[in-house]
């Protein structure tokens, strides 16, 4: 039988092996020298005028950035209900409430329509995601934001290098950026993130939250010429720094976004060359075609392919090929819904979105002959069960 070909591999090198190793040998393990190169080289890949600022997940960024512009019981952030659930729980760690929008049809995207009908007296924000590697509508979003007077923090933990009008995510007109480095990200270091702003006060409440609240983190506690145990706690902080050992691993994987960038675009391509004629609906693409980072490839199966999205599944698996949904939209979730009264015709697109969604392997170490074996199987799956069908609308607009 055939390898099994996984949703996704991270893309591991000698060269992150050995920093690896040379970092273990430093004797230095947690936040050090590593993880401040690694901030000024991420800050440098965006092209400087920002703070970056490693922490040891995005859901830790997201949460620390929701702290440092000062969300609070009573207040309410604006998001969409089509994303992981870690995007509205920060919100909660806060006290505060998140109010759910529907999504573009689409992009998947948050609807900037949706956006501004949901805007209350207490709305104090706004988490637009980045869904699969392409950009939300930006211009409208902080167009609101403005209006409204809204601050405006981007998940960008899908959006590493996604750029909008020529402007890489991560240096638009937002008040903090957060991306992801979980191990099948577009940069892996297992687990981590890292949050990026270009306001000095949030990105120094950032720095001291993410450690205890600590004025100083332990890099410049134990290299300083004073004692070690000289320091000040100046708030009730968290324990999200990132450690050395996962910086080793990001300094080595940012070398490489670019190339991975350029055979994730190609992998894409390769897919719609070969799935345009199916009975699906291929991903959108940006007007220009190397804006969008392409964390994942998402599928949207039609009535016409004679298969239900979970049988799909089911096959695929039987025939050694992993899979994945992106996402279960949050109120279909048990806390999400009954806390909030959430029901399904409240978000019509994220909900018949879920129904046919699939992700399909995109990793940098696919070669063409897996990716041949996945197009191939897929083909046979439906070949199998498809009736008559009209090759989509939507492909051929998406120029595939």
């Amino acid at each position: 039988m055939s390898e099994f070909i996984p949703f996704a591999l991270p893309d591991i090198g000698e060269e992150e092996i050995q920093a690896v190793v040379e970092t273990l040998r430093s004797g230095w393990l947690t936040t050090g020298p590593r993880t401040k190169e690694f901030e000024r080289e991420f800050a440098a890949f965006l092209g400087g005028h920002t703070h970056a600022l490693a922490v040891n997940s995005a859901t830790a960024g997201l949460h620390l950035a929701v702290e440092a512009i000062g969300i609070g019981p009573g207040d309410e952030v604006i998001t969409t209900a089509h994303t992981f659930t870690a995007t509205a729980e920060v919100i909660r760690y806060m006290g505060a409430d998140p109010v759910f929008v529907d999504i573009d049809p689409q992009t998947f995207c948050m609807d900037p329509g949706g956006l501004e009908a949901a805007i209350t007296p207490r709305t104090k924000a706004i988490i637009p995601v980045h869904y699969g590697g392409m950009c939300c509508d930006m211009d409208a979003i902080n167009d609101i934001a403005r209006r409204r007077n809204l601050k405006v923090i981007e998940d960008a933990a899908h959006a590493l290098p996604t750029t909008w009008n020529d402007q890489l995510v991560g240096t638009l007109d937002t008040d903090a950026t957060v991306f992801s480095f979980y191990a099948t990200k577009t940069l892996a270091t297992g687990e981590g993130g890292m949050v990026v702003t270009r306001n000095a006060e949030i990105a120094k409440r950032v720095a001291v939250m993410r450690l205890h609240g600590i004025s100083k983190d332990a890099f410049d506690r134990f290299t300083s010429r004073k004692p070690a145990w000289q320091y000040e706690v100046v708030a009730p902080g968290f324990k999200y720094n990132l450690t050395d050992v996962a910086s080793a691993l990001g300094i080595e994987q940012l070398k490489k976004v670019r190339r991975f960038h350029a055979r994730r675009r190609t992998l894409a391509e390769r897919y719609d060359e070969a799935l345009r004629d199916l009975p699906m609906i291929l991903p959108p693409r940006p007007a220009d075609p190397g804006a969008h980072a392409w964390h994942l490839y998402v599928i949207q199966l039609l009535d016409s392919a004679g298969i239900s999205r979970d049988e799909f599944i089911d096959e695929m698996a039987a025939a050694g090929v992993g899979t994945s949904v992106h996402y279960t939209p949050l109120h279909l979730h048990p806390y999400w819904r009954d806390t909030y009264g959430l029901r399904p015709e409240q978000f019509p697109h994220a909900t018949r979105a879920f129904n046919r969604i699939v992700s399909l392997p995109l990793y940098t170490r696919m070669t063409d002959a897996d990716q041949d074996r996945v197009i191939s199987v897929i083909r046979s799956i439906l070949g199998r069960s498809h009736r008559a069908f009209e090759v989509p609308a939507e492909n051929a607009a998406a120029g595939v």
